[in-house]
Order: structure tokens, then C-alpha cells, then sequence
């Protein structure tokens, strides 16, 4: 991940322009090759180094100029004389033309393979100039708008290259599913669905038959954003050309599969978890992207605040226990355990986890998957693990009693263990653990904290204006009388949020480390609200008073906070 020439290496140009200090980059390096990633892209995804500067410092190490595509205007001539699936492929802005040779902007522009791939296909000698991958994103969905290669490659398909639909009541045979599959344009269609999906940062691909139409939408930020989709002719196609990279039965479409697959998309790896369920209308899919760039996080990249940090961090140490981490699906449970696993990883330590499903593949972890059909369930699984002689464990998620009476046990002997819970907020998870069952003094003996948490979008960076909440949500947040000392920041919207005013989402976190009193509380089975109230007395900051910070300093909305969550 280093990179150097005959000349100074990156880093040391970084470290010289006192971008970072050689601590930082050593730690920087590391964390780099752990990932298999470059360099920039670590300094800018730990936020030890802006995009802009690490960009600057690489034309500077490249000894080529850098531009700025926010300032620079771009002729439209030049634009159209560059396909927008070839510039949106190789991720490059052209600039000009001098004769026969095309100027562009690009990321890397060390990377032959790709300057080659474009000086062959546009037919032109070619010049590079560095920029950021944000503005180079940036200026092509400015030029060519949101979603413009899916509108690229919907121009080009030819509708007479598709199969016909088949009938609701007629049962498609494999050799008709795998002639569907092997047409060259549902390949490149199922292709640029998940490519753009990965590119735009969506976490889930919806592809949804209607009555009269094909819906395709991505999850971005947590919500649903339409996509351009073809014609409700090309389903039967695009799910067979998905069934066979999840390696699923493609004549079955009567009953729900579950599959998998794995693609490399700008250098990295993106594992795609697949499920099909037949509907009324035909098979919908749902694909959940798991990108290591967003499933990967370190502690300090999850939005805990100092004070939290640093009990999450105490925690997390203990040499026994039980840490749970609640809150509803798709609030970011996994990427906190993953997170905390992370941070305590090392060779002194056996670390085992079992995972329904295991999201990513984690370097010196041992991992399972849990089957059912096999009789591997996180019962089941936990208790053969505790015969490994493991020193931490992470049960995907507490279901059951049969599973929580595991957890306490491989706790109160000597292991520290990391689980889910489905619950409202922290103190609720006591409650939950003596409903499935476990004794209070279990609990009280075992339970070492819990942490409730939420994820809330980010007032997108490029569009940011000042603005004035309504009268009604200051009041309900407690801000009204502050509100003159107080800048809140909303996005106008803009190409690089998909006009939705947000890029990004932060957690907002409820921790609770259970102290003596709680405990002695548990055994008297004060109620949730009891226990809440006594958490409350000792330091709990909840979800809202968390969230309200981070509107304060500028990160969210107060409505976005008011959809996530709900006033104490």
C-alpha cells in the first residue's frame, strides 16, 4: 500500500506538508494494508487527511497538475465527445482538447491499465490531471445527472433481445431461464444495477415486478430512491442472470431462495447477499450490498462522543461479561460488534463468533454461519464454540432463552461475550433477558453494559445552508429558548446528495455500563421505566439528548431526528 518512486513517497510528502505526523501515517499504513486498500483511501476514510489534500499531495508525488472540478467549467462540447458509460466506467471528467489529445481528470492517474483502456477505447492520446474521487463523481452526475449510466445502458438494450415474459401460471424450464441469462445485454444490465448501487452507497437493490412496470430502487442514507428501470419485459431475464451468480435453482419460482456472490468494484471486494420471493406479480428481489468501506468502521468512525467513547472502550476490555447492542433492523448493530471485535483484536486472543448471516469475512476471527437445516442455530452454535477455548464470542443475535441462558453461562465462566438484542433502548434489554426467562440474579451477575443505537442522515457537506427549524420541533427538543445561540444547518440539495439535502449517516448511541445500583435493582424486577429512570439518575444520556447534540454541532436535522426517534 506504500507508494513511492525514485523520488519521496506519498506519505512523506503528506508528513512534510504537516498533513500528519509519522505516527499517524504508520498507523495509516498499516490500516491500509489490512484493508487491501490504498493509502488515500485510508487517510481520507479515517479522516486524518481531506480528500482535497490527499489529492494535491498525489499529484505532487505524481508530479502531474491538480484541479479543482468545482471551479472549473467544463465545455460541453468536450463532454459529448467522451461516451458517458466509458467516463463513468474508468471514473474520469474530460477537460479539453488540444488536436489529438484529450485532457482529463481522473483519481489515479498512475493506474496504466486504466489510462490504456481509455486512450484505446476513445481513440485519443491522453493527458491526465489528478482531482478527487468526490469531484470527479461530482461533475459527471452534473453533466450526465443522477443514475445517467443506467439511462445509458436502458438506451441502448434492444427490446427484441429479451425473451418473452412467461405466464403467472406457467413454470419456466431451466433451458429457457439459461438462454434468458446468456443474452449479452441482461449480463451488462444486471452489471450496471449493482455496480451503480455500489457507487452510489446504497445499502439494498429493490427489484420489484408491478403491473405494468419493472421498479428498481436503491437504499441509500436508509430510504428508498427510484432508479431508471427497463421495461417489465426484461424481469424474467435480469432474476434468472441473478439466480445464477447466487448460485440458486433457476427453475424454481415458487418458492423463496436465499443465495450469494461476490464481485471486485474498484479494487475491492463487495459481497451481495440475494433473496427472491414470489409475489402475485413475479419474483421480487431484494439484494443487500455489503461493502467493506461501510460494514468495516473503527470505534472512532461510529459517532460515539468522548465521554461514551471511553466507557465503550473500558467495556469492551473486560475480561468477562455480556455487552449487548440493541435496536431495530438496519441501525447499525453489526458495524459497532464488527468495530468492537476490531479494536480488540490481537494474538493474545481467540475470538469466535457465531452469524446469521456472517455479513463480512474478518481477519483472524473465526467466523460461523449459522444452518439450520444442518441443526446449527446460535444455540447450538455457542455451545460447541465455549468447548474451543475461546476468550471472546459474538452471538449474532439473542433470540431465544435456549440462546440467552448460553450467553450468561459462557459469561459467569470467564468469557467475554457480544450479542444483538431487539429492543427500544438499553435499560429495556434487562427487561427482555428476565422475560425470556433468565433468573434476575443471572442477569444482575452477567449483564455488563448495553448500548441502544439509531443511525441518522448527514446534512450533506456540499450544499449546507443555515436555516430555521419550526417553532414546533424546537420546542419538542428543548432548544427553543437557545435558538438564537444556536446555527442549525440543513442541505439545499444538490447533485452530490441526489437533491435529498443528505450524504452519509452517523449513529446516535444510548450506552448504559451497569453499575451497582442497577444491579441491585434487577434483583428487585423494577420495571423498564424504573430502570430507566435510576440509568437517568447515574448518567444515561439517551437517544434524543445524543441526537440533539449532533444537531447543535452541525450533523443532523431536528426533523431527521424526529423520524428516528422519539421524544423522552
Amino acid at each position: 500500500m506504500t507508494q513511492q518512486t525514485g523520488k519521496r513517497s506519498l506519505q512523506a510528502i503528506i508528513i512534510e506538508h504537516g498533513l500528519a505526523t509519522p505516527e499517524q501515517m504508520d498507523e495509516a499504513l498499516q490500516e491500509a494494508q489490512l484493508r487491501d486498500e490504498s493509502l488515500r483511501e485510508t487517510l481520507t476514510r479515517l479522516r486524518l487527511v481531506s480528500e482535497r489534500d490527499v489529492a494535491l499531495c498525489y499529484a505532487e508525488f505524481l508530479d502531474l497538475p491538480y484541479i479543482d472540478l468545482e471551479t472549473y467549467t467544463v465545455d460541453d462540447q468536450v463532454i459529448a465527445s467522451v461516451s458517458e458509460t466509458l467516463a463513468r466506467t474508468y471514473e474520469f471528467v474530460p477537460l479539453f482538447k488540444l488536436g489529438s489529445t484529450l485532457t482529463i481528470a481522473m483519481v489515479d492517474p498512475a493506474n496504466v491499465m486504466v489510462t490504456d483502456a481509455i486512450r484505446r477505447e476513445s481513440g485519443m492520446e491522453v493527458d491526465c490531471m489528478v482531482s478527487s474521487r468526490s469531484g470527479v463523481r461530482a461533475a459527471l452526475d452534473q453533466h450526465y445527472g443522477q443514475s445517467g449510466s443506467m439511462r445509458q445502458v436502458l438506451e441502448d438494450l434492444n427490446p427484441e433481445e429479451v425473451v418473452s415474459p412467461v405466464p403467472m401460471d406457467a413454470e419456466p424450464s431451466a433451458s429457457e431461464s439459461l438462454t434468458t441469462v446468456d443474452r449479452a445485454p441482461i449480463i451488462r444490465l444486471v452489471n450496471t444495477i449493482v455496480l451503480q448501487a455500489v457507487q452510489e452507497g446504497a445499502s439494498d437493490i429493490h427489484i420489484s415486478p408491478e403491473e405494468a412496470r419493472l421498479r428498481i430502487r436503491f437504499r441509500i442514507d436508509g430510504m428508498l430512491h427510484d432508479v431508471p428501470a427497463p421495461p417489465k419485459s426484461y424481469h424474467q431475464g435480469i432474476v434468472a442472470r441473478i439466480k445464477v451468480l447466487s448460485e440458486m435453482d433457476i427453475s424454481e419460482s415458487r418458492n423463496p431462495q436465499d443465495g450469494r456472490f461476490r464481485l471486485r468494484v474498484e479494487g475491492r471486494l463487495v459481497d451481495i447477499r440475494v433473496s427472491i420471493i414470489p409475489t402475485v406479480r413475479g419474483e421480487n428481489v431484494v439484494m443487500r450490498v455489503l461493502d467493506c468501506r461501510t460494514i468495516l468502521r473503527d470505534l472512532t468512525e461510529l459517532g460515539l462522543g468522548e465521554h461514551d467513547a471511553d466507557t465503550f472502550h473500558r467495556l469492551i476490555r473486560r475480561p468477562h461479561g455480556i455487552i449487548l447492542v440493541t435496536g431495530p433492523t438496519g441501525s447499525g448493530k453489526t458495524v459497532s460488534l464488527y468495530a468492537a471485535l476490531r479494536a480488540i483484536n490481537s494474538n493474545e486472543k481467540h475470538i469466535i463468533t457465531v452469524e446469521d448471516p456472517v455479513e463480512f469475512w474478518l481477519d483472524s476471527i473465526r467466523q460461523i454461519q449459522v444452518n439450520r437445516r444442518a441443526g446449527l442455530t446460535f444455540a447450538s452454535g455457542l455451545r460447541a464454540i465455549l468447548r474451543h477455548d475461546p476468550d471472546v464470542v459474538m452471538v449474532g443475535e439473542i433470540r431465544d432463552a435456549e440462546t440467552a441462558r448460553t450467553a450468561v453461562h459462557a459469561s459467569l465462566t470467564g468469557h467475554l461475550v457480544f450479542s444483538t438484542l431487539h429492543t427500544n433502548d438499553a435499560p429495556g434489554a434487562i427487561s427482555r433477558m428476565i422475560d425470556m426467562g433468565i433468573e434476575p440474579f443471572l442477569v444482575s451477575a452477567s449483564l455488563a453494559g448495553v448500548m441502544a443505537q439509531r443511525l441518522v442522515r448527514v446534512v450533506c457537506d456540499r450544499c449546507k445552508e443555515p436555516y430555521d427549524p419550526p417553532s414546533g420541533l424546537l420546542q419538542q427538543a428543548g432548544l427553543a429558548e437557545r435558538k438564537d445561540e444556536i446555527t442549525f444547518y440543513r442541505g439545499r440539495g444538490c447533485p452530490a446528495c441526489n437533491q435529498t439535502g443528505y450524504h452519509g449517516r452517523v449513529g446516535i448511541f444510548e450506552l448504559m455500563a451497569v453499575s451497582e445500583d442497577m444491579r441491585e435493582a434487577m434483583l428487585g424486577r423494577l420495571s423498564a421505566g424504573e430502570l430507566k429512570a435510576l440509568a437517568g439518575e447515574a448518567g444515561l444520556r439517551t437517544l434524543r439528548q445524543d441526537g440533539i447534540e449532533k444537531v447543535v454541532n452541525g450533523l443532523t436535522t431536528l426533523e431527521e431526528l424526529t423520524r428516528v426517534t422519539q421524544a423522552d
